[in-house]
């Protein structure tokens, strides 16, 4: 039996075609036809957090971990096995939920696990006590109430799906 594809001149009409039926041909400004099918792929990547484990570990706990180094004493808000600045092993530290915006940049375009979300805000927070700084996303705000210095508290996902996704920052709300 004969399958009678679509054809289209317009791609985003092919893309259409292929999220309803699998296949399309597409025609080019030449008249060249082109056959598209929609072939799904799925992989499972398996892999380990090693030393990083308390971290991840402790965003399933509601708690933002860093390190300290124990002879500078150095405080990194992004763990580091080993103090950048001396070579010392680091210790584990909890970090303050709450800092500030050092700054921040708003993403009109995102890779396919954040296009839904797009646009979005990636904030650099700060924290008292600590030497280094945090990337994450900012929420709950757009990028016209966003101001460096601003207070910003972490929040976190339940369930966890232990990523780094698991954390992110809201405005503070004033009391």
């Amino acid at each position: 039996m004969k399958r009678e594809l679509k054809r289209s001149r317009k791609f985003t009409e092919v893309q259409e075609e292929l999220r309803s039926s699998g296949a399309a041909i597409f025609t080019d400004a030449e008249g060249k036809e082109s056959l598209y099918v929609l072939s799904p792929y799925h992989i499972d990547y398996v892999h380990s957090y090693a030393e990083d484990t308390p971290f991840f570990l402790g965003l399933s706990e509601g708690r933002l971990r860093g390190t300290r180094c124990p002879s500078c004493p150095y405080v990194f808000a992004t763990p580091r096995g080993h103090c950048q600045f001396c070579g010392e092993p680091t210790e584990w530290v909890d970090l303050p939920l709450k800092g500030k915006v050092h700054a921040w940049t708003t993403c009109h375009f995102g890779s396919e696990a954040f296009l839904k979300e797009t646009p979005y805000n990636l904030v650099l927070v700060e924290f008292e006590g600590v030497n280094s700084l945090f990337f994450s996303r900012l929420k709950d705000c757009t990028e016209k109430d966003i101001f460096v210095g601003m207070p910003v508290e972490a929040r976190f996902a339940d369930p966890a799906k232990l990523s780094v996704t698991d954390v992110w920052f809201v405005p503070t709300k004033p009391r």
